[in-house]
């Protein structure tokens, strides 16, 4: 089996550059890559266009790629979490698309599987419309939304073995399986590497295919981005 680990983040995101493409596994805080945002904010590259679910927090995840100023473009389904985004959006310094998050869910899927075009119902007779074909299925309109793909993907597991095969766990396990099909290159940072072979394959949810380097991280923070309790 091929061995695909490198030795830590550093490592994994050296080949990305200015100006290029990259999806960012995770829901929220949950799942993100976060040793290789950190490796980005140390390469300090600029120009990216990034496809992530959230824009993080103005703390951590994407949003200290915000303050660095390193994104050019996001493309996004929820935001509202991160002030610094929203000053960048009102000041047209940040390259803005909102996705409905069903369409941005298969608009991933689709690039990884291959599919260049589907229809769905959302959004239609709204601004998310404007310049989409439409078509009309059994009395219904439906818009025309194109894949998604990236140059690079960074996505997050639990668990991976050295072929790159992953197990997420939780809420980790939305985007991340979608975006490690939908990447040129898939980086996957694992809280835990084990050899090949050694993962049950019936449990196994991205197949090590997908995966062009894997690596163990560190230090993870895991934050929760709201924090509720029960009063008592």
């Amino acid at each position: 089996m091929i061995n695909k680990v490198v030795k830590n983040a550093d490592e994994a995101v050296a080949e990305i550059t200015d100006n290029v493409t990259l999806m960012l596994g995770g829901f929220g805080l949950c799942g993100i890559p976060e040793n290789c945002i950190s490796a980005l904010l140390k390469k300090k590259i600029t120009g990216l266009t990034c496809i992530s679910n959230n824009a993080g927090v103005d703390d951590f995840g994407i949003g200290l790629m915000l303050q660095t100023k390193q994104v050019k473009k996001m493309i996004s389904s929820y935001v509202g979490e991160n002030a610094e985004f929203e000053r960048q959006l009102l000041e047209g310094e940040l390259e803005v698309e909102l996705i409905p998050q069903g369409t941005l869910s298969e608009r991933i899927r689709a690039g990884g599987a291959g599919i260049p075009a589907f229809f769905t119902p959302a959004g239609y007779g709204t601004e998310v419309a404007e310049g989409k074909e439409t078509r009309e299925f059994d009395g219904k309109v439906y818009l025309m939304e194109r894949w998604l793909k990236a140059d690079f993907s960074l996505v997050k597991a639990w668990k991976g073995d050295t072929s790159g095969n992953l197990v997420y766990k939780g809420t980790a396990r939305n985007f991340n399986p979608m975006m490690a099909a939908a990447g040129k290159i898939t980086i996957a940072e694992v809280e835990e590497l084990v050899p090949a072979g050694e993962l049950n394959p019936n449990e196994i949810h991205t197949p090590g295919i997908y995966i062009q380097k894997i690596f163990e991280g560190q230090n993870y923070e895991k934050r929760i981005e709201q924090r509720t309790i029960t009063q008592r």
